[in-house]
């Protein structure tokens, strides 16, 4: 399926839409998008002035690139002519089911109709689908997927094989690195995997064991240079002599007792005086630090990162 994708319509031009968009013209496809927000048009311009550049093993030119797109108020009169949708719409149930109504009945049966969506399961928005709605599935990428290649592929349970394979596949071709979801579950995988470390680190934190700062360091100085390269698994492995057998029966013990400790000492999300008191010490950091410079940094050394992961699996 992915050969045979050409044209990809944008429907969502924000920040994901917006990368999405860089990403496809990058590796050379054409791209119908819309957006409906008020100077939605010239935003996402002055992004892909800006980013397009950025991508890694790009195959077309930044300027080639802002002549491959086209930016409508109405996408309805070229769903005809497209290959595959990503969409990039509000997490909201209501405004998803009617817009995924509306595509399903409005493109040939055959286009794959893939969702953003960060933790709405496809299953909940496809109730309104008659035409075909088993070529509907979540592609959901890590912010930004001009720059982080993983993809989450998430079908539902009507959700054709042949489309998560065509989805994948796509995803593949644009060196993404896809990973499929084989039941749906809130929150995905990616974003349970964080939440499950922001809420001990928001602990960490509001407990006052260590500052804001000093907690992030702890990640981009150690766990996360580790796991840029090796997940947590295989990093278990490799801690245990390359054999994860040996390392949970090494370690499992001291894993219980942290675990239980955490689950003593968990952040509470419903709690005012906690939230308040973790957003006082958080912003009395960030006021001191220039976010734009921030981003800037991570997206150059992202970029470094990944061709170089990239040019690493070529010569495999």
């Amino acid at each position: 399926m992915s050969s045979s994708i050409q044209t990809v319509g944008v429907i969502g031009a924000g920040v994901i839409g917006a990368s999405w968009t860089a990403l496809f013209l990058a590796k050379g496809l054409k791209v119908i998008v819309t957006d409906p927000a008020p100077g939605a048009e010239a935003k996402l311009r002055d992004y892909l002035q800006e980013y397009c550049s950025e991508v890694p093993n790009a195959t077309v030119a930044p300027a080639a690139c802002l002549k491959n797109y086209t930016f409508v108020r109405d996408i309805e009169p070229y769903l005809g002519s497209l290959d595959l949708i990503q969409e990039n719409g509000p997490e909201r149930l209501d405004f998803k089911r009617r817009l995924f109504a509306q595509l399903d009945a409005k493109t040939p049966p055959h286009i794959l109709i893939a969702s953003s969506s960060s933790g709405l399961p496809s299953s909940e928005f496809v109730t309104e689908c008659s035409n075909n709605p088993s070529r509907i599935l979540i592609g959901h990428p890590f912010n930004p997927p001009h720059l982080v290649p993983l993809v989450e592929v998430v079908p539902h349970p009507g959700t054709s094989q042949d489309y998560v394979t065509g989805a994948y596949n796509f995803y593949k071709s644009l060196d993404k690195e896809p990973v499929v979801v084989h039941q749906e579950t809130p929150g995905f995988i990616a974003n349970r995997l964080q939440a499950a470390i922001c809420a001990e680190a928001y602990s960490l934190v509001s407990r006052g064991i260590v500052s804001a700062e000093d907690l992030d360091k702890t990640v981009t100085s150690g766990l996360g240079l580790r796991w840029a390269l090796t997940g947590p698994i295989m990093t278990n492995t490799l801690g245990g002599g390359g054999d994860f057998t040996h390392f949970m029966d090494h370690l499992g013990p001291a894993l219980k007792s942290w675990l239980d400790d955490m689950a003593v000492n968990k952040f509470d999300l419903g709690s005012e005086d906690q939230v308040n008191g973790l957003k006082k010490n958080v912003n009395r950091w960030i006021s001191q630090v220039d976010l734009k410079k921030v981003e800037g940094h991570r997206d150059l050394l992202l970029a470094n990162l990944v061709k170089g992961k990239l040019d690493q699996t070529a010569n495999q």
